[in-house]
């Protein structure tokens, strides 16, 4: 690997040192397309992850309009998904999408291959299932690629200490790298962010946070067909499986507890939770069907969060702020538009409204790679992951509390010795995946019987 210290050189700062568009192609040798005479600010993205969010980060990346990007590599451990992602992609950037059959790469390694397609400047796009996050990060830090990631970035504790070790190696290497946290870039929750910081709602009193909806993802897992890879399908389904994504509570909840420690200015120092399974019918995942959290913060402020995916309920999708001085809407329609406001009781009552974000809302999922792009091109600090991190890690904490039915500290989440996936970098369809089924059963977790680790192997 590299020395960590050492400052990678962008595009931009190799090109004017070189002089060149022919020293950059000596640098890179034949790994990558050839850039062509006018083309040398070009940056190039190579996609790790081809399910729909991570096609859909590569459409935002393709709209950036500040200069030419291409989609040049591709990397599954699907064909078929690759194949839908890449038509998809074709059709809409029918000029910059540009990945020759040699660079459409399946495998567990396919990540390497991709990633060697880039050189200085270039963007990586890691949307696989979050457990591969700090395996293919480990990667790009050596390669010294900018990177996108996908939250959430950790999905336990030694996971969450290993990327943050990897935060500061990439920092010392000059990279920039972005979480897709996208709602840190919306401008209405930034705006109300900055209000509520400014002493706008006064002291603040208490915080909930809510993910109320029906079936979500791949959270449901219905039995294995009889032959069917059963490391294929658990990543086909890893919103299931709490090795391959932390679950519903950390694929899905983030978002809403990252507002509510946004709002609040803090990370909270424990959680007591509760939850359990319902109506489960033959599915096999190791998900519950509801999540109640009581985050404490330092001063002994509360965020409420709960979390159901139970059809035929009340829903809500939405984060909301008490202060001395009145409340706020943090997020009142899922992720676009927040519709972020202030009112002057607490009852969100319409005639008490004392400000609003006027419309339109810019799209924050467009906003996150606009401002990555920004930084890239004129190569300004950008660097996520340290508070990537720290929201994984507190979801995760909350995730553990539930399961075990502990009262679970940020010290004990970052302590905790359960490792989901600890022979991650030696899978292989041949061999057994993380967690394995008995009698067609995955374990789940059984709180209070269990307490020191969120199910039992």
């Amino acid at each position: 690997m590299s020395e960590p210290t050492k400052q990678i050189p962008t595009r931009r700062s190799f090109l004017q040192q070189t002089g060149g568009l022919v020293a950059a192609s000596t640098l890179v040798g034949g790994s990558v397309p050839r850039v062509h005479a006018g083309e040398d600010n070009t940056i190039r993205i190579a996609l790790v992850g081809c399910g729909g969010r991570g096609t859909g980060a590569a459409a935002n990346a393709l709209r950036v309009r500040s200069g030419p990007i291409k989609l040049v590599a591709m990397a599954d451990v699907f064909e078929d998904r690759q194949a839908i992602s890449h038509r998809s992609l074709a059709t809409q950037f029918v000029k910059q999408v540009e990945v020759p059959e040699d660079q459409k790469f399946i495998g567990f390694d396919a990540y390497k291959r991709a990633m060697d397609c880039l050189g200085p400047g270039d963007v990586v796009i890691f949307a696989t299932p979050p457990a591969f996050r700090w395996l293919h990060f480990t990667y790009a830090i050596e390669k010294g690629l900018n990177v996108f990631m996908e939250k959430p970035v950790t999905i336990d504790g030694p996971t969450s200490k290993r990327m943050f070790a990897l935060a500061k190696k990439s920092q010392q290497r000059g990279m920039k790298v972005a979480v897709g946290l996208m709602c840190r870039h919306c401008k209405a929750r930034q705006a109300l962010a900055e209000k509520i910081h400014n002493g706008d709602l006064g002291d603040i009193l208490s915080l909930r946070a809510y993910r109320m909806a029906g079936p979500t993802g791949s959270a449901a897992v219905p039995p294995r067909p009889q032959g069917t890879n059963e490391l294929e399908w658990q990543i086909r389904h890893f919103h299931g499986f709490l090795w391959a994504s932390g679950g519903a509570v950390s694929d899905f909840l983030i978002h809403n507890i990252d507002e509510g420690c946004w709002a609040k200015g803090d990370w909270p120092v424990q959680a007591i939770a509760s939850g359990g399974r319902h109506y489960r019918g033959d599915n096999i995942d190791q998900n519950f069907d509801t999540y109640s959290i009581e985050y404490t913060f330092g001063d002994g402020t509360k965020l409420h969060v709960g979390g159901r995916t139970i059809p035929g309920c009340n829903n809500d999708f939405a984060t909301y702020v008490h202060g001395t001085k009145g409340a706020a809407i943090f997020s009142s329609a899922g992720h676009v538009p927040a519709k972020s406001r202030i009112y002057k009781g607490q009852t969100f009552d319409k005639s008490d409204l004392a400000w609003a974000y006027p419309d339109p809302e810019p799209n924050p999922y467009q906003v996150e790679w606009d401002d990555l792009i920004d930084a890239i091109r004129a190569d300004q600090p950008y660097h996520e992951v340290e508070r990537g991190v720290k929201a994984s890690l507190v979801t995760s904490m909350g995730r553990m509390a539930a399961h075990t039915g502990q009262l679970i500290t940020y010290e004990q989440m970052l302590n905790c010795e359960h490792e989901f996936a600890p022979q991650l970098d030696s899978l292989s369809f041949d061999g057994p995946p993380p967690v394995v089924a008995e009698n067609g059963k995955y374990p789940i977790p059984l709180p209070g019987l269990v307490a020191d680790r969120e199910y039992d192997v």
